[in-house]
């Protein structure tokens, strides 16, 4: 395939998804490459995609902090 061929690609392309979707397609693309590749040489496994981000944590707002339990202090209530 020659540089002529993907030139001609490209501009039916163009054409055809317009100027505002192209690059859109083309980061998706790539990142469907990416990912099939690792997936045939056993890369990443076992863990998520460190692309994306995590998770929210239910009952959670977004950008709170996680706390650790042994650094707040305790309060008990007692019951008489």
């Amino acid at each position: 395939m020659g540089p002529l061929e993907v030139a001609v690609v490209l501009l039916i392309a163009l054409i055809v998804f317009g100027p505002k979707r192209l690059p859109e397609l083309g980061q998706s693309l790539g990142r469907g490459m990416r990912e099939f590749k690792n997936s045939l040489s056993g890369e990443n496994e076992g863990s998520d995609h460190s692309e994306e981000p995590a998770e929210l944590e239910a009952g959670k707002p977004p950008g709170a902090a996680t706390a650790n339990p042994s650094s707040q202090p305790q309060t008990t209530k007692k019951t008489t």
